[in-house]
């Protein structure tokens, strides 16, 4: 990954550009606003105030900017204002001025001598006062924590004095060089007491604005583990983040300017700071002072006084009361680690591990194992590195931290080779290590690492002397395969299907038969039920409950394959029900997924959402959410979207996306997000639609997976230029062998295909659509529509399109039904009844404007003027019912917190919320923005 090193686009500042409108909206109505915007170094600081700043560019307010020296008190005084005044007077001119040039010549040598005699600070200030309130103006003085004393004087004359009523003042200040004696904290304590003035304190970016910014920098979308390395190891510092970004690796080690930068500041210390620090730095990014007293080896004062030292340079920082502390940012403590001599290393993570080893208590719960692998690791101690690393293992396996798990195996199989007596020391075999290995990895959505490792047992195996191992292995592979889209698994199934009915009768073998249930029904039914009674039978003659349980939902599953979902249902609700009362997550977890898709199917979209939410607190909680769990999020997303809670749901999409899901699991998030960006209009929509498409070229995709992502690219080619491009698209889908297999994607499909064909005029294609239809079922609401909008676009008219606008309405999908809205409104006109026509485009747009649909609201606007009808359009679609309820609130007299606390949003969501709706109503306060909605009734009927 390499990029640019500096972006041109501001990321996650909306809210904080909200208050700098905010406060020049007061200084424009001679409301003095000053406003003080803080922040670590590189946090965006300057890019904020600049964007701000640039906004301004066609508006008649003045800018004038000044940077404060670093000389501290004995630099020079009044250095940003006589740089803003140098500005103000080359633009122009003397005139400017406006009769204060003797005075002013104390700040600009360039004017003349100054006046004779002992120099008067009140006639200088009142001078720059008069010059700098002459107009509106916005000025600007960067880097406030190395002002000198008259400019902080000559500040707060301008703020609590003169209150010049059309000066917006801004100023940016570091806060990690406020140590407690710099004289800027109490300036600002005073300055925080006067009227009109707000303090900003920006706060590092979030892993989605680190995504979205590298997304800038480098010119494309960059894989979630890319995101995760720099995100971790930037910490959402916009400038940590510019550099990695400028790196070719951003796992390697980050760019050397950066690390002279950061250790800097640490040369700076007095040695015996240093020293602690170093040891600080070798037991993590946070530490506890007992353990680096322990450590350290050091008289108490001396390392309290070393430790003062430390945080005085704002390097660490106080966490609690405690006697914890934290590495301001995890990029010093890297550094400092990176930075020691490789004995000095060694020797310390041994004493770290030591340390730990006779105090477990000395590091945060539970986390002992951990940091005590860690350390000997660090130390080059290999026994004692794979003995406890095993160890840490099994304690994170308890904690279903699969992720964790699988790393601390991984060094436990690397040191296998090392230590002679591994099998000894560990007391189990290497088959055993690997199959567990292959296990964790599954578990984690490590699939290709799992794939390889299961593979690895697989050929260490005798299977007819362990079918019960061979058939457990075969089913993990198959799962893998299927997966990773390589092939269908159908040997793999075949032979565990053999060696599993040839093993004993255990609760492990039914469980077994119902996970090999699940994977036979999606590629044959009739099969996979007839597995799944074998495993019922088996679990009913060993009256094992979770085996019963595993055998009860994947007989449910497999009647979903065979049954209608009205069927299905009731026997999958019943199978989750009991897996939940005996404790049976995993079986809880899956259950759920098929009940949520049945409750989909039956048009139930807020049920099928619940069923879904039901399931992923479990999944997070038992360490599947990156597999399970992707499902169940992608299924909550997908009737949210139904529904029209479009905002909702891609938030849903982008939980999936973090996760980064392992081979075809990431399908289901990526064609759904994609399906929005496309119905919003989304630049990035094409890529999204691309990515999905990919997967088609893979051996083996499931047929949902697969008609699913047809429809997705044949939706993206309706509308395209040249018309042939979406026929030939509906042609290829049309082709698809599985076509008919799944009604619920078929239809849409043939919705779709006969939009092509209807666009292109195209009586082939429209015949083959119509040839396929007729012997396609129609159970569930949206297969009535689907079917319903089919043969309108084959036969037109304002009758089929009501149709089609009804039976939409019936099964509640908020943008089928615009969409159809609009095809009626056609074809209303074309029958010369424009004011139905005006009215169902009317209802169109308010379902559009409410998603944000940008293209269908669009089309409506191009329609509306075609015909010459201007729609009535509801006063309410100008706001989102979000918009709405925060408007409510805004008319209460609430503030930004207030509302955050009802809404259950943050503070700084609420404000973004709060300047869109001020720019909406196009007013200037929210004073005009409550007054305005109670005029045109944006209240009213408020769910």
């Amino acid at each position: 990954m390499t990029g640019h090193a500096h972006s041109e686009v501001l990321v996650g500042r909306e809210a904080d550009l909200a208050v700098l409108r905010d406060a020049l909206k007061r200084a424009r109505h001679a409301e003095p606003s000053t406003v003080l915007v803080g922040g670590e170094a590189g946090v965006g600081k300057t890019r904020l105030v600049e964007e701000f700043c640039q906004s301004l560019t066609t508006d008649p307010v003045r800018v004038l900017a000044g940077q404060c020296l670093e000389l501290g008190e004995e630099g020079l005084p009044f250095a940003p204002f006589a740089g803003a005044l140098r500005d103000l007077l080359r633009a122009e001119g003397p005139e400017v001025l406006d009769g204060h040039e003797r005075e002013l010549a104390r700040l600009l040598p360039e004017l003349g001598p100054p006046p004779e005699g002992e120099a008067r600070r009140g006639l200088l200030f009142n001078a720059v006062a008069a010059v700098l309130g002459r107009a509106p103006l916005v000025l600007v003085i960067e880097d406030l924590h190395w002002a000198d004393r008259s400019t902080r004087d000559l500040i707060a004359f301008l703020v609590r004095a003169a209150r010049l009523p059309q000066l917006l003042l801004i100023t940016t200040y570091r806060t990690d060089e406020l140590h407690r004696g710099h004289p800027l904290r109490p300036f600002l304590g005073e300055l925080d007491r006067v009227r009109g003035v707000l303090r900003l304190e920006l706060d590092r970016l979030d892993r989605e604005g680190t995504s979205e910014l590298l997304t800038h920098l480098v010119g494309a979308e960059p894989d979630p583990r890319t995101v995760d390395a720099v995100n971790e190891r930037a910490q959402g510092n916009p400038f940590f983040i510019e550099q990695f970004a400028a790196a070719a690796d951003p796992s390697c080690d980050f760019p050397a300017t950066l690390r002279d930068l950061l250790l800097a500041r640490v040369d700076q210390l007095p040695e015996p700071a240093q020293r602690v620090l170093r040891v600080a730095a070798v037991g993590g990014t946070r530490f506890g002072h007992e353990l680096l007293a322990r450590v350290a080896g050091m008289p108490e004062a001396d390392l309290e006084s070393a430790l003062r030292a430390v945080v005085a340079a704002q390097l660490v920082v106080v966490v609690d009361a405690d006697g914890d502390y934290e590495f301001r940012h995890a990029l010093v403590r890297e550094a400092v680690h990176d930075d020691l001599l490789p004995g000095e290393h060694a020797r310390l993570h041994a004493r770290y591990a030591q340390a730990v080893e006779a105090e477990p208590h000395l590091v945060a719960a539970g986390r002992a194992p951990a940091e005590i692998a860690h350390h000997w690791h660090a130390a080059h101690d290999r026994p004692r590195a794979l003995v406890t690393a095993k160890i840490a293992a099994d304690e994170a396996k308890c904690r279903f931290a699969y992720g964790e798990q699988v790393r601390l195996l991984d060094r436990v199989l690397q040191l296998w080779e090392e230590v002679p007596d591994a099998r000894s020391l560990l007391g189990l075999d290497h088959l055993d290590l690997l199959e567990e290995s292959a296990l964790a990895a599954l578990h984690s959505g490590e699939y290709s690492r799992a794939l390889m490792l299961t593979k690895a047992a697989l050929g260490d195996l005798d299977a007819e002397a362990e079918p019960l191992r061979a058939g457990r292995l075969l089913v993990r592979r198959a799962k893998l395969l299927r997966t990773a889209g390589k092939s269908d698994a159908r040997p793999e199934c075949d032979e565990a299907l053999r060696l599993l009915t040839s093993a004993p009768h255990s609760p492990e073998q039914v469980r077994l038969l119902a996970e090999l249930a699940h994977l036979i029904s999606s590629v044959d039914a009739a099969r996979g039920f007839e597995v799944a009674q074998l495993a019922m039978a088996g679990a009913n003659e060993s009256g094992d409950l979770i085996a019963i349980v595993s055998a009860e939902v994947a007989y449910g599953s497999s009647c979903s394959g065979r049954q209608t979902a009205v069927e299905a249902l009731p026997v999958m609700r019943e199978a989750t029900h009991r897996a939940r009362a005996a404790g049976d997550f995993p079986s809880f977890t899956r259950g759920l997924i098929s009940v949520s898709d049945s409750l989909f199917e039956l048009g139930r979209y807020a049920e099928s959402a619940d069923a879904a939410a039901e399931g992923l607190p479990e999944a997070d909680r038992i360490g599947v959410g990156r597999t399970t769990g992707v499902y169940l999020l992608a299924n909550h997303a997908e009737a949210l979207i139904a529904l029209g809670r479009w905002d909702e749901a891609d938030a849903r999409l982008a939980e999936a996306a973090r996760l980064d899901p392992p081979e075809t699991m990431a399908l289901p998030w990526l064609r759904l997000r994609a399906r929005i960006r496309l119905a919003r209009g989304r630049e990035d929509a094409e890529t999204l639609v691309t990515r999905a498409a990919t997967f088609l070229r893979r051996p083996y995709l499931s047929t949902e997976g697969r008609l699913a992502t047809v429809d997705l690219r044949l939706t993206a080619a309706l509308g395209s230029a040249p018309a042939t491009t979406a026929v030939e698209t509906a042609r290829a889908a049309l082709a698809e062998p599985n076509l008919t297999v799944l009604p619920r994607y078929a239809w849409a499909i043939l919705a779709h295909a006969a939009e092509a064909a209807a666009d292109a005029g195209d009586t082939e294609l429209a015949a083959q659509v119509a040839g396929v239809a007729a012997g396609l079922p129609q159970r569930y609401p949206a297969q009535v529509a689907f079917a319903a909008q089919t043969r309108a676009h084959l036969e037109g008219g304002a009758g089929r399109w009501a149709e089609t606008v009804e039976a939409w309405r019936a099964d509640g999908h908020r943008h089928e039904l615009a969409s159809a809205l609009l095809r009626q409104a056609e074809a209303q006109a074309a029958t010369g009844d424009r004011a139905a026509a005006a009215g169902a485009i009317a209802e169109s747009v308010a379902i559009a404007a409410a998603l944000g649909a940008v293209p269908l609201t669009e089309a409506a606007d191009t329609l509306s003027r075609r015909l010459g009808i201007r729609p009535s359009a509801h006063r309410d679609e100008l706001l989102t019912v979000r918009e709405r309820e925060v408007l409510r609130l805004v008319a209460e007299g609430h503030s930004n917190s207030r509302i955050a606390a009802g809404l259950y949003i943050s503070p700084k969501t609420a404000s973004v919320h709060v300047s869109r709706i001020i720019a909406k109503l196009q007013v200037s306060n929210r004073g005009e923005a409550a007054a305005v909605a109670r005029r045109l009734g944006l209240l009213d009927e408020l769910p």
